[in-house]
């Protein structure tokens, strides 16, 4: 279940259905990636086909990362089986 959102617009989106923070072309798919991470109980759980899933390491170690769109990720940390900090970045 996800627990925290380190990006605003993606916490009013799941929260409230408001989408005016994210791009609209990306929408459907966050809409996904964000159904699929409430309902997992652990991070390869997200290892799905098109989503480039992978953990990260550096000063994001301890954060998996899938794929939007282009540059653009969602990335997200489990604790036991929550999810913490889910953000939503481009990485250039």
């Amino acid at each position: 279940m996800i627990v925290s959102y380190r990006h605003k617009g993606l916490e009013l989106y799941a929260l409230k259905g408001d989408r005016s923070k994210l791009h609209q072309l990306h929408v459907q798919k966050i809409k996904t990636i964000l159904t699929r991470l409430d309902a997992a109980v652990n991070a390869q759980a997200m290892d799905q086909p098109g989503y480039k899933f992978h953990a990260l390491s550096g000063d994001l170690q301890g954060f998996y990362s899938v794929k939007v769109s282009g540059n653009y990720r969602i990335i997200f940390r489990f604790d036991g089986e929550n999810v913490h900090d889910v953000d939503y970045i481009d990485y250039h």
